[in-house]
């Protein structure tokens, strides 16, 4: 399978995937199942991409042309671009289901969960601004507030 092929096959389940988290946020299923099953899937697929493209690959994480020569290879870019696709869908799955629970209405998440879909850390950004509005404490770590024990 060509790298263009898998391509177009991970963004369209991706896609798949975020359809029932944005249009059916009522229903479990669309915040349990497809945002948690699909996530695991693109891992499987991203670390399938790291083993083809990485050895004998001249990059590296510890300079910008290092990460270039990374994302040279097809395969390597599509691992990038498939680990991107993963975690955008958890943090929109995150952020639903912490709206639910502290009981955010949806016309106020839904914008959210575009600008995730389409611009990930901005639209965690939004969210956590319209979270914060709401009374809720600050994100920091996924919503798990950091509070400093005493001593």
């Amino acid at each position: 399978m060509t790298s263009d092929t898998l391509f177009q096959i991970v963004n369209t389940a991706t896609l798949v995937a975020w359809l029932p988290l944005v249009f059916l946020p009522r229903r479990r299923w669309a915040t349990t199942i497809v945002p948690i099953a699909m996530p695991a899937l693109l891992a499987v697929v991203y670390l399938a991409l790291l083993i083809a493209s990485l050895p004998g690959s001249n990059g590296s994480y510890s300079s910008l042309a290092g990460v270039r020569a990374l994302f040279a290879d097809p395969r390597g870019l599509l691992a990038g671009w498939t680990h991107y696709l993963a975690f955008d869908l958890l943090v929109g799955n995150w952020e639903m289901r912490d709206a639910r629970t502290r009981g955010i209405p949806y016309v106020l998440v839904l914008p959210c969960l575009v600008l995730t879909f389409l611009f990930g850390p901005a639209g965690w950004l939004l969210y956590g601004i319209v979270r914060s509005s709401r009374g809720a404490e600050p994100i920091a770590q996924f919503g798990l507030a950091f509070r400093p024990t005493r001593m």
